[in-house]
Formats: structure tokens, sequence, C-alpha cells
């Protein structure tokens, strides 16, 4: 992986958080906290950068488990205002007004969403900011919902790797048990990252970075990462196919 100035990329971080709020007259920022490592490291930059009074948290699940735990650890650490809003009625009722029942993935989006309205219903009512929480690694291969999480003012980590913002949360005093934990969207019971990427963030970074960054060809990622091709052309096929979901709605030329 890419050799980074961490205590450099952090003040880069804060520096950026504070002078966008700052650029928009804004008073504040409002950050969906979901209890994982990327939302827990944006509330801990935001906090630095502008003072705990200038922090807003998000929690909103739809099932009631450990991750709400983990997110009010987030918040109560860090000493910033919060709200725990259960998205599961408002979900149902939209998912009953479309008038079937929606298979997981397209109900997890539906979730996605419900969350990205209420961070700019709080948001716009307060003159605040919505800080999106999505990473390099998930950025490129599309693992996020359009017009949900991928939905923000600023993500102050779109250019690190989901490897990275590990490092960085340890450096800023994430709680270790956030950064340990099993990374999952919480879209349903026993979602997890990984299983859904279909291969592990480390190896997922390693070739990103390969891939996008030094544009390496694939034989040669594969060569050096001791790895069949097929793992790349993978990886490759995931950058292809969101393509779509990283830039604003085309038409043609008239």
């Amino acid at each position: 992986m890419r050799i980074i100035n961490y205590d450099k990329a952090i003040k880069n971080l804060i520096t950026f958080i504070k002078e966008k709020v700052g650029d928009a007259g804004a008073t504040g920022v409002v950050i969906g906290v979901s209890g994982g490592v990327d939302s827990a490291t944006v509330a801990h930059l935001a906090t630095k950068a502008l003072g705990k009074e200038k922090v807003l948290g998000l929690i909103m699940p739809y099932h009631m488990n450990q991750d709400v735990e983990d997110a009010l650890l987030v918040c109560k650490k860090l000493g910033i205002e919060h709200k725990v809003i259960n998205i599961k009625e408002i979900v149902n009722e939209f998912e009953k007004n479309i008038g079937f029942e929606l298979d997981k993935v397209s109900k997890g989006n539906l979730m996605a969403r419900t969350r990205m309205i209420l961070l700019y219903a709080h948001a716009n009512s307060r003159n605040y900011l919505v800080l999106g929480t999505s990473n390099k690694s998930e950025f490129l291969t599309g693992y996020f919902t359009k017009w949900g999480d991928g939905a923000s003012d600023y993500a102050p980590l779109i250019n690190l790797y989901k490897t990275e913002v590990w490092e960085v949360a340890k450096r800023i005093g994430v709680p270790e048990k956030i950064i340990s934990k099993k990374p999952s969207a919480g879209l349903w019971e026993g979602q997890s990252d990984e299983d859904e990427l279909g291969i592990s963030y480390k190896l997922l970074d390693e070739i990103l970075y390969r891939l996008v960054d030094l544009k390496m060809e694939k034989n040669k990622i594969a060569e050096e990462l001791s790895i069949p091709v097929e793992k790349v052309e993978y990886v490759e096929y995931l950058i292809k196919k969101s393509e779509h979901k990283r830039r604003l709605p085309l038409g043609p030329e008239i």
C-alpha cells in the first residue's frame, strides 16, 4: 500500500472540515453514526475541527442491535448531541405504499435513502452540512447506495482506502472495539461488507491501489500479490459496473 504521513493527513482532514463549514456559512455538521469505523472516524474528526457543540450525530437503526450501542458509545465519548431515530416504521410505510414486498437489497437501499432524508431534514433546519462517511474503497467499487449513504455535502474520507481509515481511527482515539469489529452496513441481520464485496478489504485495497493509483497491468498486479489474475479482473469489474454511481446524471449534447 501507499506510504502516508498520517499526522499530516489527519491535520489536513480536520482543516478541510473546518474550512468547508466556514466557506458554506454553516453553523455545524450532522453525521449518520452507524456504530462502524467510518462514521466514528468522521465524528471524531468533525469534533476536533468544530468542537462538540457544532456536531450532531443521528443514529438511525432499522434493527435495534449492538450497532446502536456502539454508535451511542462514540457519541457519548465525544460529548456530541445525538438522537436515536428508529427508521423501521418509516421504511415499512414506504414499502407498504410501494405496493409490493421488496427484496433485501432494494429494502437496504430504501433504508439508506431514508437515513439521508433524515440527515438533510436536520441539516436544513439547523443550517448544518451533511458529512458523508464513504471511503475510497467503497467509492471505487460502488459499495454504497446512490442518493443514499453516497449522498452528502462533503465526504472527508473519500480519498482514504478502508485500511487507511482504520489507521486514522487508531490515531485519533476511536474506541478499539469499533475499529476491530467486522465491517457491516447494517442493512439486514448478519450482513457483512466483505461477504457482499466478495473480497477482504485488505486485498481489495492492495489491488485498487495498484489498479487505480499506480495504473499497473492486471498480470503484474496478480504476480506482485501472488493471486490469480481473475481476482484483479473481478475488482476491475466492480469499478466499471458502478461508474454511473460516481457521476451526476448525464444527458446528450444539444
